[in-house]
């Protein structure tokens, strides 16, 4: 049985087959279908994990560091998600994290306290993403050569600001937020703050109209610049919102290591847009998921620490999480080509 639909002015008829479902369903249990495989392979890295060494794996504070060393990449990937699902890239996130927290820990930062380290990380990363952002999308430059200059650019004067040194923190307030004294209920205060960005990035992503327009632009730039969008300033904001992130890792990792290194944030870009991808966002923009990117980090975290836990090569795990992006990237274009 079909069910026919008058053809529009100027137009031919369409022929819709009768209880077909809308569009968007097949793609929310699309949606779905990856969030339990991820659900899955993170379930199986556990099993793994507690059947390897159940002492130390399962242990209520390795768990806990699991999932505090997770907390700072898992803010820089949040704004990364925003950056590909807009259809750009972010090779800088890293270094901007390594800027931001030595120049959050100097002796002159720290003077002015936890609100002077906090307040500075924060604006080294807005300040590095304005950059970015006005480079890409006033400068008309490729987002990939932009923010590699900034990545070399911003690893430089972290080097040239600690002069290869590390920068102790000695401010109290902030040092305790690392101890256990200040968990809440057995989570760690960076869990908290990682917890509250992602559900600030899932709201902002898919109940507002800002994250509307990132997929727009990602999708279809064109499209979205006819359709009323201003494409450039969407830009902007969005690597705003990934030096933000940037920003508030910085402090994270401050308080996880008590120190400011211009060696910090080594390789988390690769991370974060690994992390991304396995989540289901895509490359070329348009398409993209909080909550998988989250899933990306905590299966990336948790490999780590399995391997460290069974004092395994680091070469071994690179090649791992390179055969997991390898095989996320095929489903990704597999799951394009059928739709």
């Amino acid at each position: 049985m079909t069910q026919h639909v008058s053809p529009p002015r100027g137009g031919t008829g369409k022929v819709i087959p009768a209880g077909e479902p809308p569009a968007w369903r097949g793609l929310a249990a699309r949606a779905d279908v990856r969030t339990l495989s991820l659900l899955g392979v993170l379930a199986v890295l556990v099993l793994i994990g507690g059947v390897t060494q159940p002492d130390a794996f399962l242990d209520t504070r390795n768990l806990q560091l699991v999932l505090t060393q997770a907390s700072v990449i898992g803010v820089v990937t949040v704004g990364m998600t925003f950056v590909i699902v807009s259809g750009g890239i972010d090779l800088s996130v890293g270094a901007i994290v390594a800027l931001a927290s030595v120049w959050a820990t100097t002796v002159a930062t720290q003077d002015f306290g936890f609100g002077g380290i906090l307040f500075t990380a924060v604006l080294v990363g807005v300040g590095c993403g304005l950059v970015n952002g006005v480079l890409i999308a006033y400068g008309g430059m490729v987002p990939f050569i932009a923010t590699l200059a900034m990545l070399a650019s911003a690893r430089g004067l972290a080097l040239l600001i600690t002069d290869g040194r590390t920068q102790v923190v000695t401010v109290d307030s902030v040092l305790d937020l690392g101890e256990r004294d200040a968990y809440l209920l057995g989570v760690p205060p960076l869990v908290l703050v990682f917890a509250a960005v992602t559900v600030i990035g899932w709201l902002v992503l898919n109940r507002t109209t800002f994250g509307r327009r990132a997929v727009a632009v990602g999708g279809n730039a064109e499209a979205a610049r006819l359709a009323g969008i201003d494409v450039r300033r969407q830009r902007l904001y969005l690597y705003l919102l990934s030096g933000l992130c940037c920003g508030i890792a910085a402090f994270l990792l401050i308080v996880l290591a008590g120190s400011g290194q211009n060696t910090n944030g080594n390789l988390y870009e690769l991370d974060a847009i690994a992390a991304a991808i396995i989540g289901g966002t895509l490359l070329t923009g348009g398409r993209g998921t909080i909550t998988g990117s989250v899933l990306g980090v905590l299966i990336f975290t948790t490999i780590t620490n399995i391997f460290a836990l069974n004092n395994l090569q680091s070469d071994v795990q690179q090649i791992a999480k390179g055969a997991i992006i390898v095989a996320a990237v095929l489903v990704q274009r597999r799951t394009a080509s059928t739709t």
